[in-house]
């Protein structure tokens, strides 16, 4: 009988919004559906469960002999650096007798898949494709003081500055400005007439609804939602799940 294929183990951050939650498990949900025959879990970091210990264990009492822990992340920060890999190293090793391997998947970010959610989530708030070239966006993330987190934003900026939008504005919703409101004033400032924000974050939270926030109270004309569950996402972790696996990711320290 052939190995079981490695399970999958989508690591969250997690906030204190339950939507977050759900909209975590929304998604993962849809990579259930997309890989049937592997073993997948989600688990948060904080504020919501199950625990990356708990959901480890789970998996490894399923029969898990390897795993594959994806940063449910849009950039490589302190949290994919630091956090997630000490919180697997430590859980794999409470796992004694079981050896489970775990190999740290990249983080989703940079990837057209993204883009085209980001598309689609400003087509189904109302931006039209035959206005792009008059249409200004403002390109929203949750902010980082990383300097590669922001080198990622800033190379997705110039990347949508030349995909025929009329002009692509960074803003932040904390460590750094402009903040949402800020970047829609300017552009109104500077006489764009249709403004659309779009908001580079993965599930609703405190951050998310400062971004919109920002943007009604600017009066932007379009406002898109959350990445969260779109079917560009899902396949995107799907693809960094088959990378970690052939791509030769090192594996965290097994268990006894």
């Amino acid at each position: 009988m052939p190995a079981p294929r490695p399970a999958l183990l989508v690591v969250a951050h997690g906030s204190r919004d339950p939507r977050h939650a759900a909209t975590v498990r929304q998604l993962v949900a849809r990579v259930r559906r997309l890989r049937p025959g592997i073993g997948v879990e989600s688990a948060f970091l904080d504020f919501a469960e199950p625990s990356v210990p708990d959901a480890l264990a789970r998996l490894a009492a399923a029969g898990a002999r390897e795993v594959v822990a994806l940063p449910l992340l849009l950039t490589r920060a302190f949290h994919a650096k630091s956090d997630i890999p000490a919180v697997l190293e430590a859980a794999t090793r409470a796992l004694p007798g079981r050896g489970v391997r775990v190999r740290l998947a990249r983080v989703l970010g940079p990837s057209p898949l993204l883009t085209a959610a980001l598309e689609r989530r400003l087509a189904e708030a109302g931006a039209r494709r035959a206005e792009r070239a008059s249409t200004a966006v403002v390109l929203a993330s949750a902010g980082s003081t990383d300097p590669e987190a922001a080198a990622v934003l800033e190379g997705l900026a110039r990347q949508w500055r030349g995909a025929g939008w009329g002009a692509v504005r960074l803003a932040f919703a904390s460590a750094r400005g402009p903040r949402t409101e800020e970047a829609v004033r300017e552009l109104r400032a500077a006489g764009w007439t249709r403004i659309a924000v779009a908001p580079y974050v993965l599930a609703p939270g405190f951050l998310p609804d400062r971004i919109a926030r920002g943007a009604r109270e600017a009066g932007a004309d379009v406002l898109a939602q959350a990445l969260g569950p779109a079917p560009e996402v899902a396949r995107l972790l799907v693809r960094r799940y088959e990378d970690a696996l052939f791509a030769g990711t090192p594996r965290l320290a097994a268990a006894a």
